[in-house]
């Protein structure tokens, strides 16, 4: 007789270990590309991250970084093996869950269990749990230092929890689980708001356990009290609580005249004062239910308090400090995530629909030096009532967003969408694309990790119609359907088996991702794939996969009476499951040997001079330039500014103090120039005869808040000023400029004395503002430099003024003469750069795993290099030129990233230096790709992507370049299967007509 709690418990704790290795030796041993980069720095540090944070996050992964022992390069490697271990205890509890859950199915008192049923539990729980270990998306989370590994950990103890309580038959204990949950779901609120999602699905686990003979009617009340509960904490609690205690703060101060912070020990004093007394009143008057509502709320709110870190460490001035939080004012916006704007969910506008009018909201205060002061309003947008509908889906009103919608749903240009087309958008789009696909990667396959990738059918799944370039992504991941088939036979089986359980599945299977999808509202293009969303969701069907096998056990069961031999065969059929997802899937999760991420910011940093202030854009480019400085401790003397962050008052405040060995970045305006509700956006209005301004004279009327800038301000309640010219004009001292050694050798004849910062749109935005005081402050005392994605979104146009360093663009009083297509590039700093300050460590290797994101920065990286070794060509540095080249191959051979159009671009660059063979070989590959893709996009019907017009032009780029070198048989071959495309699609024939 097998003892079920022993081997229950060894068997959940044999799967978490297998789990835990797995992501172990998979982990990322640096920091990744997107939020990973700016959560270890601000974890290392106890810094401030972006709304709404997650402090408790910060504070636990804080520890996993003291395991470093002080060796900052080693800090990210263990904070993402923090992540592997929660994720392994995540598959853990989900062990755990499905042999509760199947308990349940068996209807199994406790000690009772057999041996057959002992060994079909745990053969369901094996499977279920390694299929879940080894999906796609959540793997992709197990081994990063990000909130949602940490996250789908409290969601697994919470549901396990809940499902635990359903068996506790002692009602003290059921309390005390019941507060032990609320406590979990607490401190989840300090890691991610995902695990609030479940408490519909959850309480319906209360309802079928205190009312045997459930109804619809029941049902339906339980998951609405559960809808309440997530409304209480997520509406009311988190922001709720900090934002009345914001009004009655500012009622004490701006009212009352009582000092600052005495609104707020009031709220404290009477709501826990509140709480105590009605905790007290339950216990004396014996309620039990209203005792442990009390209890559950009270560790709700121990768990939520946290986020006390947050105010804490933003007073201390960090130098992340993201919306700095400082009191409580600032606070509950950064709770609101107010700066990410509103998505409207249940009524809302068109894309198309004609704004009827603007009027001031509510007041926004700030705080002042004796009170709080309204320093804006919020802005209240009414649409065309006619323009507007129940549901929104198509709701954004940008014009890249517009021309989205039309291409999606077939609309031309001025043609209405309906409600019908709205429908269309959400089932196709929001479910279709943004869910089904992401949750068929996750239980079908996976076509490859290029952008919107498809997923795999049943008829792809033995086909071997793909192109090579596919076939051998290491993404391409099939799974021959199985994880999928298994998980329906676990569907079907619960559902008639165990119909309330199933109800409860289904609950959290739909809240986490239908629901979640209709909430979230998601706009028609997304910065990066969105699947780590909705891992909660394949949680549950991971469930169902386990319950496939106890289906397979009872079916064999029926035949051969047997249960026992029944579960081991059930089991052993079903385990090539989660081994085919574990094979399929290992080459493109295991991360080791990837450092590009990193390396790509130590690029653009050691790309600039010491004391340099370099802009930056995205992401992407941002968070490793964060973390590298944070934590590796690499280049501090160079302040990053984000270009977005620049439009806000309290970055603005945090660049004028020093940060690490940067000094204080040069202002002439103060805070009352550019504090919120002042200068925001300074609009364009041209006075007549004023063709130009000086950047010093406008900066002194800005700073004298001149009434000659001031612009009525229609129905608002605040002044605004604005812009008399769209040139503004930057005199410079070039003797002075010419004396330090500034200007690049070469370009001495580009110099100008007066530098025209023009204004590219309507508007002026307080970045925009503070750049050109910058600009003008600075006088070429710092060095300034721009990313490539920071110098294509500023608003003023500087852009025939920047000098390529490496990978940046330094900002120079030199002037790109008229018609002179390359960039200006000082190539003695870029090639020195290039060949001895450029990490580019792994890239060589063919066996490392590099996804879109680390092509696309490689693509940056190899263009980079063309451009500077055109400027090396054209100074008749033929040997640089074709070291620089050479050089750029060897580290980023295409057996490792494969060619790309930077590379395409080369090929005239390799002829020229000599290295036929190198430009052939690029040739070579990249027209075997193009001509593969094309034709299965044609055998397809597949609409032509930026893929296959890359694809196109390369093959049109290269036949003259062919010809001119006399490789005539080849351009021929090229031409031939060129003539196939152009003219047969829209693509070919726009091509044909340029």
């Amino acid at each position: 007789m097998l003892d079920y709690k022993k081997v229950n418990n060894l068997t959940g704790w044999l799967v978490a270990a297998v789990a835990t290795l797995v992501y172990i030796l998979t982990v990322e041993q640096t920091a990744s590309f997107w939020d990973p980069g700016e959560f270890i720095a601000v974890s290392y540090k106890l810094q401030v991250p972006h709304p709404p944070g997650a402090p408790f996050f910060l504070l636990v992964y804080r520890m996993f970084g003291f395991l470093a022992l002080g060796d900052g390069l080693q800090v990210a490697y263990w904070m993402n093996v923090g992540s592997a271990i929660f994720s392994g205890l995540t598959i853990l509890f989900l062990f755990w869950s499905i042999t509760l859950l199947g308990r349940k199915l068996y209807r199994i008192k406790a000690g009772q269990e057999s041996v057959g049923q002992t060994i079909s539990l745990m053969g369901a729980g094996i499977v279920g749990a390694l299929v879940y270990t080894f999906s796609d998306s959540f793997w992709f989370s197990a081994v990063e230092a990000e909130v949602y590994a940490m996250s789908s950990f409290f969601t697994a103890i919470v549901i396990w929890a809940f499902l635990k309580w359903d068996v506790i038959e002692d009602p003290v204990l059921e309390n005390k689980w019941m507060i032990f949950i609320a406590y979990l779901v607490g401190l989840s609120i300090g890691v991610h708001l995902l695990n609030l999602v479940t408490l519909p699905a959850l309480a319906l686990i209360y309802y079928f356990k205190k009312y045997p003979n459930p109804n619809i009617k029941g049902g339906a009340i339980a998951l609405l009290c559960g809808g309440v509960a997530l409304i209480v904490i997520n509406n009311l609690i988190i922001p709720g609580l900090p934002s009345m205690a914001g009004s009655i703060e500012i009622f004490f101060v701006n009212s009352l005249g009582l000092p600052f912070g005495s609104g707020i020990v009031f709220f404290t004093a009477v709501f826990l004062g509140s709480l105590i007394y009605a905790i007290l009143y339950s216990i004396k008057k014996e309620k039990v239910i209203l005792n442990t509502i009390l209890l559950s709320l009270t560790f709700v709110l121990i768990g939520y308090s946290s986020y006390a870190l947050i105010v804490i460490r933003a007073n201390q001035d960090p130098i992340i400090n993201e919306n700095n939080p400082k009191d409580i004012i600032s606070y509950v916006s950064y709770l609101k995530r107010e700066q990410y704007g509103y998505r409207p969910l249940l009524h809302g506008q068109y894309f198309d629909a004609k704004v009827v009018s603007q009027e001031d909201g509510s007041a926004v205060y700030a705080k002042g030096k004796d009170k709080y002061e309204i320093v804006d309003y919020n802005t209240v947008t009414k649409y065309d009532p006619s323009r507007t509908t129940i549901l929104p889906r198509v709701y954004s009103t940008q014009e890249r967003h517009k021309q989205i919608y039309r291409s999606k749903l077939g609309l031309s240009q001025g043609q209405e969408p309906s409600f019908g087309d709205n429908l269309y958008f959400m089932f196709t789009h929001q479910l279709g694309h943004m869910y089904w696909r992401y949750f068929m990667w996750n239980f079908s396959g996976r076509e490859s990790d290029y952008s919107d990738a498809p997923w795999l059918g049943i008829t792809d799944a033995f086909s071997d119609k793909f192109p090579d370039y596919i076939k051998e992504n290491k993404a391409h991941n099939n799974y021959l359907m199985l994880p999928l088939i298994l998980g329906l036979i676990g569907i079907f089986f619960q559902a008639k088996k165990d119909p309330n359980s199933f109800y409860v599945t289904l609950g959290l299977f739909l809240m986490m991702g239908v629901v979640l999808v209709l909430y979230l509202n998601s706009p028609p293009v997304e910065p990066r794939e969105r699947d780590y969303i909705y891992v909660g969701s394949f949680y549950a069907f991971a469930i169902w996969a386990g319950f496939g096998v106890l289906a397979l056990s009872h079916w064999i069961g029926k035949i051969n009476k047997n249960l026992a031999i029944a579960g081991v065969v059930a089991t052993l059929i079903t385990f090539p499951v989660p081994v085919i997802m574990a094979i399929q899937n290992w080459d493109d999760h295991n991360r080791q040997g990837r450092y590009f991420s990193v390396d790509s910011a130590r690029n653009f940093l050691a790309s600039c001079e010491p004391n340099a202030i370099l802009f930056t854009g995205g992401d992407n480019d941002t968070f490793p330039l964060w973390y590298v400085q944070a934590v590796e401790n690499f280049r501090t003397d160079v302040r990053v500014v984000v270009l977005s962050y620049f439009d806000t008052d309290w970055y603005v405040d945090q660049m004028t103090r020093k940060a690490y060995e940067s000094e204080p970045l040069p202002f002439s305006l103060s805070y009352e120039n550019y504090k919120k509700g002042t200068n925001d956006y300074l609009y364009l209005m041209e006075r007549e005869g004023l063709d130009a301004i000086s950047a010093k004279e406008y900066l002194k009327l800005i700073k004298n808040n001149s009434d000659l800038l001031k612009l009525s301000a229609g129905s608002s309640k605040m002044t605004i000023n604005m812009v008399p010219a769209r040139n503004i004009i930057l005199d410079v001292d070039i003797e002075k400029v010419y004396n330090n050694g500034l200007i690049p050798e070469g370009m001495e004849a580009l110099m100008v004395d007066q530098m025209n910062l023009r204004i590219k749109g309507e508007y002026v935005s307080r970045g925009n503002l503070m750049l050109i005081d910058l600009i003008t402050s600075n006088n070429w005392e710092r060095p300034i430099y721009f990313n490539n994605t920071s110098l294509a979104t500023i608003g003023i146009d500087i852009e025939d003024y920047v000098v390529m360093e490496g990978m940046t663009y330094r900002l120079l009083p030199v002037r790109k003469p008229q018609n002179f297509r390359a960039e200006l590039v000082n190539t003695e700093k870029s090639y020195k750069h290039i060949m001895e300050d450029f990490a580019f460590r792994g890239m060589d290797n063919p066996d490392n795993y590099f996804d879109d994101e680390f092509r696309r920065f490689t693509s940056n990286h190899r263009s980079a290099i063309n451009s500077i070794a055109i400027a090396l060509l054209d100074e008749d540095e033929m040997d640089k030129a074709a070291d620089i080249l050479k050089h750029s191959i060897e580290k980023m051979p295409h057996e490792a990233i494969p060619y790309d159009l930077a590379s395409g671009q080369s090929v005239p660059l390799l002829f020229e230096v000599g290295e036929d063979d190198m430009a052939l070989d690029i040739v070579d590959k990249m027209s075997v790709k193009s001509i593969q893709l094309l034709d299965f996009y044609a055998q397809n019907n597949r609409e032509y992507d930026r893929e296959a017009m890359i694809s196109l032009e390369m093959l049109r780029y290269f036949v003259p370049l062919l010809e001119e070198r006399g490789y005539e048989e080849l351009a021929a071959e090229l031409k031939k299967n060129l003539e196939r495309y152009i003219g047969n699609t829209g693509v070919g024939r726009s091509l044909d007509r340029r």
